[in-house]
């Protein structure tokens, strides 16, 4: 990846939230390269990045990951949390 200068008179660190179920949390302003060389800015004190890639405002996010669809879980089929169980030993 490559690394980009920050500009003068801007030597704080950025904080970064990484949340496993949604998008990455930037402290701004940021911009962020995309894959095809433009760059995208936002001035915002805290900016959503998408990783999912369902937003229609990439690279921003627009919650779309939140209407994901689920699996049904049928009935009878609820995990095993037996630590016992697992291979029949017959």
């Amino acid at each position: 990846m490559p690394t980009v200068p920050e500009p003068a008179g801007d030597s704080r660190a950025r904080r970064v939230v990484i949340d496993p179920e949604g998008p990455v949390l930037v402290e701004g302003p940021v911009e962020v390269v995309l894959p095809d060389g433009r760059i995208a800015r936002s001035d915002r004190f805290t900016v959503a990045l998408c990783t999912c890639r369902r937003s229609h405002r990439y690279p921003w996010c627009d919650t779309s990951h939140r209407r994901r669809e689920r699996r049904p879980r049928h009935a009878g089929t609820e995990p095993n949390t037996d630590p016992e169980a697992g291979e029949d030993r017959g």
